[in-house]
């Protein structure tokens, strides 16, 4: 396999690995964790279903923790060796592009910070419920930090949508990606809505 096929097969496992299995799983996750809306109980039971679930280290290991390591990595190399324009042409999609980089790499921290205060923690003998979320959002400076944090998952996963759409042929015609545009808008509003109304539900 020649260099350039190589780069050309890692991309494509990139961008896939962005929606499948991450996600679904982010898109899973939000709604679960959205059962805070309906108090303290029915996150704790939503969070204990999932937390039981059989095999659920091999799982999140499988389908969530190593392909977020690769597809993290692999994307905080392209954000910094991709090359943006947009100081010379300011369109839509280069301001897209320099953002979805941006994103990766606040989702990055993110994700990794999230990951210490619960699943971490979990070795350590604590329990993933209402009063560990509440306790953690209780501080105004890491509300804020799990608000910017989810709107740059959120943001990066629905944008991603649309290249993924391209790296894979399905939108090859303009019209087409324009219309992609318009779905990625709304997935970002409507997931990145579930997103920040469940951290309300916690303060």
């Amino acid at each position: 396999m020649s260099k350039q096929d190589s780069s050309f097969f890692v991309r494509r496992l990139h961008s896939l690995l962005g929606v499948v299995p991450l996600g679904v799983f982010l898109v899973q996750h939000l709604i679960i964790n959205n059962f805070a809306t309906r108090g303290p109980e029915a996150f704790n039971t939503a969070a204990g279903f999932m937390g039981n679930l059989p095999f659920v280290l091999v799982l999140e290991t499988f389908v969530i923790y190593l392909p977020i390591l690769f597809h993290g990595i692999y994307g905080v190399y392209i954000a910094f060796t991709a090359k943006n324009n947009v100081g010379q042409y300011g369109t839509y999609r280069n301001w897209m592009f320099l953002i979805q980089r941006i994103t990766g790499i606040i989702a990055f921290v993110f994700i990794a910070i999230h990951v210490y205060q619960t699943r971490f923690q979990v070795l350590l003998g604590a329990e993933v419920n209402f009063d560990m979320m509440a306790d953690i959002l209780g501080s105004p400076f890491w509300f804020v930090f799990y608000v910017v944090g989810v709107l740059a998952v959120v943001f990066h996963f629905a944008n991603g949508l649309w290249s993924f759409m391209i790296t894979w042929g399905i939108t090859q015609s303009p019209k087409s990606q324009q219309i992609m545009s318009y779905v990625a808008i709304i997935v970002f509003v409507i997931v990145g809505f579930i997103g920040v109304q469940t951290l309300f539900a916690f303060i």
